[in-house]
């Protein structure tokens, strides 16, 4: 599986300890099947005068088969629950990989009304239900990162 990452920077050798904490899916290394979504990454820092870098990696399909993975297909009650578990530092989770939607700004809106108690989860999901979620694979063992990412290449945006 080819994926994406979008930067300031080539990310040759992913560091999931250079992670921050209170992401969607907690600390690890983000990276998407979709390579325009990691343009968009990128872009953030380009729009600040920095460098934007999209690097290609490699997944073995191995790791899919022989880790433990955490895969959300839909943005559901679980995947909500799942994300602003995270996004609040309650990540309590022995994943290696975990796929999911993307919280982008109007998922992640949602979320966050959600997260305050000024909307309900029925009516998150109700809003929720409205969105294609884009893809994310997140690594979150540097064990995985090491054995079954190969890093391809880098192209400047």
């Amino acid at each position: 599986m080819i994926l994406y990452h979008g930067s300031n920077i080539e990310v040759s050798k992913p560091d999931i300890t250079k992670s921050r904490a209170k992401l969607d899916f907690g600390i690890g290394f983000y990276t998407t099947d979709i390579e325009e979504q990691a343009k968009k990454w990128s872009e953030r820092f380009k729009a600040k005068g920095e460098a934007a870098i999209v690097s290609v990696y490699e997944l073995n399909d191995d790791a899919l088969i022989k880790c433990k993975v955490l895969k959300f297909d839909s943005y559901s009650g679980d995947w909500l629950d799942f994300i602003v578990g995270c996004r609040e530092g309650k990540e309590t989770t022995d994943y290696d990989i975990i796929i999911g939607g993307i919280a982008n700004d109007k998922v992640f809106d949602t979320c966050e009304l959600y997260l305050k108690k000024m909307i309900t989860k029925r009516a998150a999901l109700g809003r929720l239900k409205y969105e294609k979620p884009n893809m994310q694979l997140c690594i979150k063992n540097q064990d995985v990162i090491d054995k079954y990412l190969v890093f391809k290449e880098s192209r400047k945006i």
